[in-house]
């Protein structure tokens, strides 16, 4: 190889090195480009033995390929070297442009470093020239510099080369060549690495790629054959809250086809009681439940839930609503409550309902004209924005408050009021003695119809206990509240048909009047009295029926 008298042995040379160079840079894989640079160097440069070390992500490197002697391939292949170690190489020995040469008489310090290596026999050299057995020689592979980045870039492996064919240490053309070689090789595996990262970033893409249709089918599905009514609606902007999707369970539950909903928005559908609910309920996992109009008028009691899903990374949000159907469970809820607050006989409020009404109409200021009164009283009773009775709701202070007044005197003086009548029924005992509890309580069942057939809606008849009966009546005067009286007596002492036979009741009435600083039990406290003064001063024949 280095014979100059023959130069044609060179070009030879040359050709196959262009060859292996050419090999280098049309590999398949990693691999395959590593296995190549480690046989060129065998083929083409006139070396017995050729390993190629490549820099690891962790900083150290390790034998990738091996060329050469396959024993020797056997033993190395695989194993790492330290970055530490290597680097005390490459700073030392002789520097042949960018090639490394440690000779024999200083190598000897490297026997026992970690870096993988080969031992070769052979005898002493006779010449000065001549290769040594424990020669070695490095060709250090680096990235192509950046622009303005010096003359190098990053380290990426290390070629070691053994035992010259020729047994002289490489002349100038040899050192040029295994020189311009590992630049090409450099380029090569850059090449095949970035290849390599490509090609698991490709698959790593298709792989997501992959997994995000399969979630997107998953959803799809889900989306569509949820048993629950499932939307999709635009997020922010003008449009927020407009449906753009729609399930076929939504579709059923609100009696609409797709096509007719995404004309719509929630609040569109939503009861006009229930829009307050709607407008506070978060987009992010917000949830209410609400009342949804249907296509025939009617509305349906769903939980409505929210969750926000993008479109992509970056792309539009979107909210995803999931609407359960609850009419049944309201229903029994609705029941529940109706039980707990009325009266299972006659389905009048009870006792319980009849005093938290008549609480929310009361606070603790009481009835005074003179701001002495009032200002004594709040020393008395504390703030009254902040010292209202458990029962009955907070205001912020009495302005936003409608205070409950009553009138003065006996006389009707043109105030209205909220009238309470106390109703007890006469000769109701009797009727339950002499024809047993099935026509006493249909007795009741008949007097409570016909009390609230007589009052005006937003009235309250309510049935205290027994055959005990409360009207609350607002807006009314005295003389209202007495003519009342006397219409809702009228209508009860008519016959009521019982257990197949004409019977009748009589009825006596109190009048009291609520107003703010009494009870709801003051109140009515104070109609049971009048009911009585009433009862007693009504001879008994008046009193009775039957």
């Amino acid at each position: 190889m280095e014979t100059e008298s023959e130069p044609y042995v060179r070009l030879a040379a040359l050709r196959q090195l262009h060859q292996v160079m050419a090999d280098m840079n049309t590999a398949r894989s990693l691999a395959d480009t590593l296995q190549t640079v480690a046989d060129g160097v065998v083929t083409a440069l006139g070396y017995e033995l050729a390993c190629v070390n490549l820099v690891r992500p962790d900083g150290d490197l390790v034998v990738a390929a091996f060329s050469g002697n396959p024993a020797a391939e056997a033993l190395i292949t695989g194993r790492v070297g330290s970055r530490e170690s290597w680097d005390r190489r490459l700073a030392m020995g002789e520097n042949w442009g960018d090639l490394i040469f440690i000779p024999h008489t200083e190598g000897w310090i490297l026997d026992d470093d970690d870096v993988p290596q080969w031992y070769t026999d052979g005898p002493a050299p006779r010449f000065e020239d001549e290769w040594h057995p424990s020669d070695r020689l490095f060709a250090p592979m680096y990235t192509p510099a950046a622009p303005g980045g010096g003359s190098c870039g990053e380290l990426i492996g290390v070629l070691s080369v053994d035992r010259p064919r020729n047994g002289r240490r490489p002349g100038a053309w040899g050192r040029e060549a295994l020189q311009m070689y590992a630049f090409q090789a450099a380029i090569a595996l850059s090449n095949a690495r970035l290849r390599a990262n490509m090609q698991r970033a490709l698959v790593r893409l298709e792989r997501e790629q992959q997994a995000l249709r399969a979630s997107e089918e998953s959803f799809r599905q889900a989306f569509e054959y949820a048993p629950s009514g499932m939307a999709i609606a635009e997020m922010g902007g003008d449009q927020h809250g407009r449906i753009l999707r729609t399930n076929d369970a939504l579709c059923r539950l609100m009696g609409r086809p797709a096509s007719a909903l995404r004309r719509y928005a929630f609040s569109d559908l939503v009861h006009p009681e229930d829009i307050g609910t709607l407008l506070r309920t978060s987009a992010e996992g917000g949830r209410a439940e609400l009342r949804l109009g249907r296509r025939d008028g009617t509305y349906v009691w769903v939980s409505l839930r929210n969750s926000v899903v993008a479109d992509a990374a970056d792309g539009p949000r979107f909210l995803l609503t999931h609407v359960e159907d609850i009419e049944e469970r309201k229903r029994r809820e609705l029941q529940l409550a109706h039980r707990a607050s009325h009266d299972s006989l006659t389905g009048l409020p009870n006792s319980a309902e009849l005093r938290s009404r008549l609480s929310a109409r009361l606070c603790r200021r009481p009835q005074a004209a003179d701001p002495a009164t009032v200002e004594s009283h709040d020393a008395a009773f504390g703030h009254p924005a902040f010292d209202f009775p458990a029962s009955v709701p907070s205001y912020d202070g009495y302005d936003h408050h409608v205070h409950t007044v009553a009138p003065e005197g006996e006389l009707d003086d043109g105030t209205k009021g909220l009238a309470v009548l106390f109703c007890d029924l006469d000769g109701f005992k009797s009727i339950n003695d002499r024809f047993g509890h099935n026509a006493g309580d249909a007795v009741l069942i008949e007097v409570a119809r016909r009390l609230s057939n007589q009052v005006r809606d937003g009235d309250t008849v309510a049935r205290l206990g027994g055959d005990e009966f409360v009207i609350l009546a607002d807006g009314l005067g005295r003389a209202d509240a007495q003519d009342l009286a006397v219409r809702l007596r009228n209508e009860i002492i008519q016959p009521i048909r019982a257990e197949g036979r004409a019977v009748r009741v009589g009825a006596s009435f109190g009048i009291g009047w609520a107003h703010c600083g009494m009870t709801a039990d003051e109140v009515l406290k104070s109609a049971d009295e009048r009911m009585y003064v009433e009862k007693r001063s009504r001879p008994k024949q008046h009193r009775r029926a039957g």
